[in-house]
């Protein structure tokens, strides 16, 4: 049978939704850390490059950091401490992963006096985030799902005020894909394999946007080549 999970605990996955919660991201660490080394390849100055790499590690530690998380829940459910504080960190890395989504179009970009301090208080919107979830990890759920996706849509206010909009149809399909996924990780326990399909929802999103920021941001790939 499945139980939707209670108001202020966690379902508890089956094996076959254990391995699949796994799997759904662990397949994606070496293409995240290939696209953020393809990035940084693709950098003409100095400032290009640290943004290649904030993003890179915002990537590359959402899946490295959620398949850690999913696989100690899986293989080692005894040791309770240690699976706790891989969730929080799971939960934690979310907050910086989309401040870094977010730092190619605002590092890169030429923005207006104001919207350019969205540069700064994006970290700090992920720096709060953080100590939310160390203070009231799984407490309130409903509060912490508003804290992500208020983050998640602040700084596109400002992205959409840019005199150069390329690209941000392409952040817009990326957005809604994260928020029909969302659907999904609110379904544990209604819906077979909710959260496998969740991380497939974050894989897609995550490649919409990725494509947005090669294609937009860096140089074309037929200009990759003749620096080889």
């Amino acid at each position: 049978c499945r139980f939707r999970a209670p108001a202020n605990g966690r379902y508890k996955p089956t094996c076959y939704e254990h391995a699949a919660n796994c799997y759904t991201h662990a397949f994606l660490i070496v293409p995240a850390i290939v696209g953020s080394a393809l990035l940084h390849r693709l950098s003409d100055d100095c400032w290009e490059k640290i943004t290649a790499w904030i993003y890179g590690m915002g990537l590359c530690a959402l899946f490295i950091v959620s398949t850690v998380f999913h696989i100690v829940s899986w293989k080692k459910s005894h040791l309770r401490t240690v699976e706790h504080c891989f969730h929080m960190c799971d939960r934690m890395v979310i907050y910086f992963f989309i401040a870094a989504s977010y730092a190619p179009w605002l590092n890169l970009r030429e923005l207006g006096p104001l919207a350019s301090h969205m540069r700064w208080f994006i970290w700090l919107m992920a720096a709060g985030g953080t100590i939310y979830v160390f203070l009231y990890h799984e407490k309130y759920k409903v509060v912490e799902l508003f804290f992500y996706l208020t983050m998640g849509f602040s700084p596109a206010l400002v992205v959409t005020s840019m005199n150069n909009t390329d690209g941000l149809q392409e952040l817009a399909y990326g957005g809604l894909i994260y928020c029909l996924g969302v659907v999904f990780f609110k379904s544990d326990g209604i819906i077979p394999f909710a959260h496998a399909i969740w991380h497939l929802f974050v894989a897609t999103a995550a490649a919409v946007h990725y494509y947005a920021i090669w294609k937009y941001l860096y140089r074309s790939p037929t200009d990759f080549i003749r620096h080889l």
